[in-house]
């Protein structure tokens, strides 16, 4: 008979909230073990006890059958003295002044979840807030590790005895599935329709604060404001030269809200689901509270109910994300492949991108100027229960569809508590639909895209629910805990030890306090729960950036500023694990160059602790700086203006034709004083200015919308336009020739199409030959493409071929996305590799 013996084992990774307790006490049962497993603050400790042959397939077995939303980094494990023990046990978890515990995602409900909630029998039939330890909410609702109930928003509600035995059971599925609850004693919903009935066109927007006497005086009260809504595309003036319409001549818009019975909860008697429903399906406008945050949704095949949504929330024009019930509702409206059947399933639920359907009946106004649509799938049981009593309630033979966009007025963070989010929705919303879980931290939904290069086939452009707060593992190490604060735009944080980046949920536009105070809030959270005390801070150079602004002010001994587009390149090469140098191909809208301009299309060679610019697009002046971005005809002006002189308004165009020459007078004299006209290099504005030429686009609503509306018209096959690369290092990538055929091609009147496909392959044609350049003078062969206008699909997929076809070695963002979103974790890398190299005071 084999010997006694005992080990001690330290399992580290994600392994709290996901039943990996239960896993190895059935695993110690199966290997005849004795001892015990227990929480802490570094992840999971084991003690187990029994035959050699048993204590040695315990660590293998940890990582090759652990439960499946758990991910295992480190089984570490040494022998220590046998105890005599019978029998293995599941102790109390333990909490250290140190901790290394990480937090599961939120995870969309399992599949034995979903059966039970459409079991009759079941006694969670219908309960909108039914989960396991193998889905339901993590990180959203945690306040403090290790996570148990007392330490998540689940502490307020007390469990029942047959949840509480489920609970106790190392057997049940839901052994210490914290938030485990039932009709009989977890959190309930309830609907609640808005109190007044006000017409569209009465005034509805007022955001100064309220006085005591001004704000609601119950929970649901609202209070009226004034409308100061964006215009619909039928609204807006319809050439540039129109001045806008007064109040009283613009068109108004017909108010559909219906007046619906009020179902206040599940003690009315009546079902508030059910209610939700209904509401939407006559076409109201329903706020509903979610995992991380509120939605706002609407009937998706009900053009005037989007429109109204689109008015209400100020949202002119981008895209709204719609939810279907599975993916045969998803093959109904647009293209799904396997690889975007397998991230909609997923557990992570993120929302994708699909190309739609062409006669699929729905409102152009969903995502005016794009091919595309963003569907997710429900990932709550709240959400499924959702979509079926919707179908029922907009009847057969129809997709059952809904809007479900961010709960928040454009350019505020999601709301998620109850009673902001009944002040700051009110205006918008018809109704609620409410529960009383307490969201802790906000997390907006995950955006990712299929993109041909390399793997995996999905590549986030928004990265949060679902994959914040799992940490990106690297292969370099953190010589002191780092936190990074991202940029301005898009902006996410970065905090990281050892080799571990925690990148932060979404925030959004630092535009606002209340986006600030989300910024300041993640942070703190993030330091709390994954223990980790900043030593050093990364921020972007550009000094008016508000992250910028708080890392200087921070009280953190080390601090080190990133330029922008390095800190793109970094990104890439730290999540392949690549030391560099590398050729790194930065492209994006604006970044703060070293010189003083603004950047935006870069080759540089770079590793993680510097960079040397070996080129750019040649600079233009940005009359009116940021104004630039919105209004794309400025930079087509600068463009022909720079390449044929003043006299450029005289060329035969429809853009020089419908020109203000009175608005371009004063731009002009601008650029020649130099006054607000900074250089730029932006490769973001030579598509703005391209749209603009090419009559796509001369204002946009948003940053980008003039470059994503030319990729959808752009044909998928042409041929490349010339263009020169001229000059020593830093050489200059002209487009003149370029401009000078697309003039030539409008003059001729060839078609946009083929102009916008022309002009996509010029640009990856110039890039590439760029890098061709850069390895024939360095011998660099391995190429990182980063920032934001790599989100253009096919620009992406067409360069990467032909860099590949030239042997290049070609690598992008997969784990953050390629714009100002993936921007901390490029800061934070080139934090460590600045101080491992000495090169940070």
């Amino acid at each position: 008979m084999s010997a006694v013996a005992r080990v001690r084992v330290r399992v580290r990774g994600i392994v709290q909230g996901v039943g990996f307790r239960p896993f190895v006490y059935g695993l110690a049962l199966r290997l005849g073990l004795a001892g015990f497993v227990l929480n802490d603050a570094d992840g999971v400790l084991i003690e187990a006890e029994g035959s050699p042959e048993a204590l040695a397939a315990l660590p293998l077995a940890l990582a090759a059958e652990c439960p499946p939303l758990a991910r295992v980094d480190a089984v570490e494990h040494q022998p220590i003295a046998p105890r005599g023990e019978a029998g293995f046990t599941i102790a109390h978890s333990q909490a250290a002044n140190v901790r290394a515990t990480l937090i599961a995602p939120d995870t969309a409900t399992c599949g034995d979840c979903l059966r039970e909630l459409f079991d009759p029998a079941d006694r969670r039939y219908h309960y909108p807030f039914i989960n396991c330890t193998n889905c339901g909410p993590r990180f959203t609702i945690v306040a403090d590790v290790p996570y148990d109930r007392e330490k998540t928003t689940m502490r307020a509600f007390a469990m029942c005895p047959a949840c509480r035995a489920e609970y106790e059971n190392p057997l049940d599925r839901r052994f210490h599935a914290q938030p485990n609850a039932c009709p009989a004693c977890g959190p309930a919903v309830r609907f609640e329709q808005r109190p007044t009935m006000m017409d569209d066109r009465q005034k509805t927007e007022d955001r100064r604060p309220k006085t005591e006497d001004e704000r609601p005086k119950t929970e649901y009260e609202r209070p009226k404001t004034e409308d100061k809504r964006p215009k619909t595309e039928d609204e807006k003036p319809k050439t540039e030269d129109e001045k806008p319409k007064t109040e009283d001549e613009r068109p108004k818009t017909e108010d559909r809200r219906p007046a619906l019975s009020i179902v206040h909860g599940l003690s009315s008697g009546g079902d508030p689901i059910e209610a939700a429903a209904q509401h939407l399906a006559a076409g109201a406008i329903v706020a509903i509270k979610g995992l991380g945050g509120y939605h706002l949704a609407c009937d998706a095949l009900d053009p005037a109910a989007v429109e109204r949504l689109r008015a209400r929330k100020h949202r002119e024009a981008k895209p709204f994300a719609l939810m279907v019930a599975s993916l045969e509702a998803a093959r109904a409206l647009c293209a799904v492949g396997p690889d975007e059947a397998a991230l909609l399933e997923s557990h992570q639920r993120p929302i994708v991108l699909l190309e739609r359907l062409p006669g699929a009946g729905l409102p152009a106004a969903l995502a005016p100027g794009h091919r595309t649509l963003g569907i997710m799938l429900p990932y709550t049981p709240l959400h499924h229960l959702l979509l079926r009593a919707f179908a029922s309630a907009a009847g057969p033979g129809r997709p059952a569809a809904l809007v479900m966009t961010s709960g928040n007025l454009s350019d505020e963070p999601i709301a998620y508590r109850d009673a902001d989010a009944i002040e700051r929705l009110g205006s918008i919303a018809d109704a609620f639909l409410l529960h009383n879980r307490e969201i802790l931290t906000r997390c907006d939904d995950s955006v990712v895209r299929v993109v041909r290069v390399g793997e995996p086939a999905g590549v986030p452009l928004r990265r949060s629910r679902g994959y914040a707060p799992a940490p990106i593992e690297l292969r370099l190490a953190f010589p002191r805990p780092v936190l990074a604060v991202g940029g301005h735009l898009k902006n996410t944080f970065c905090l990281a030890k050892g080799h571990q980046a925690f990148v932060g949920h979404h925030i959004g536009d630092l535009e606002n306090l209340e986006t600030l105070a989300s910024f300041r809030e993640g942070i703190a959270h993030f330091a709390r729960l994954f223990d980790i005390a900043p030593a050093a801070l990364a921020y972007d150079l550009h000094p008016e950036y508000l992250a910028t602004k708080e890392a200087l002010a921070a009280d953190v001994p080390l601090k080190i500023g990133v330029q922008h587009h390095h800190a793109h390149i970094a990104s890439v090469l730290a999540e392949h694990g690549l030391d560099g140098p590398a050729i790194g191909v930065a492209a994006d809208g604006t970044g703060y160059g070293m010189d003083g301009a603004i950047w935006g299309c870069e080759v540089l060679v770079a590793d993680l602790a510097d960079f040397t610019r070996a080129g750019h697009l040649a600079y233009v002046p940005l009359p009116g700086g940021d104004a630039a971005v919105r209004q794309p005809w400025r930079v087509a002006a600068a463009y022909l203006a720079q390449r044929y002189g003043p006299a450029f308004t005289e060329l035969d165009l429809p853009f020089t034709r419908a020109l203000d020459r009175g608005r371009w007078a004063v731009l002009a004299q601008m650029i020649a004083r130099g006054v607000n006209s900074p250089p730029t290099s932006s490769l973001g504005r030579l598509f703005d200015a391209v749209a603009a030429l090419v009559g796509v686009r001369g204002e946009a609503l948003y940053e980008g919308q003039a470059a994503i509306e030319l990729e959808t018209l752009a044909e998928r096959e042409a041929a490349p336009y010339p263009f020169a690369l001229a000059g020593a290092a830093p050489f200059q990538i002209e487009v003149g020739p370029a401009l000078d055929a697309i003039v030539a091609d409008v003059r001729a009147g060839v078609a946009a199409e083929q102009i916008a496909g022309r002009f996509h392959a010029t640009v990856a044609e110039m890039l590439a030959a760029a890098c061709a350049r850069v390895r024939s003078e360095t011998g660099i062969g391995v190429v990182a493409l980063s920032g934001g206008v790599f989100q253009n699909r096919l620009l992406l997929e067409r360069l990467a071929q032909r860099l590949a076809d030239d042997g290049f070695g070609v690598y992008c963002n997969r784990r953050v996305p390629a714009n100002d979103g993936g921007l901390s974790l490029g800061q934070a890398a080139v934090a460590a590799g600045r101080m491992a190299r000495g090169l940070a005071a």
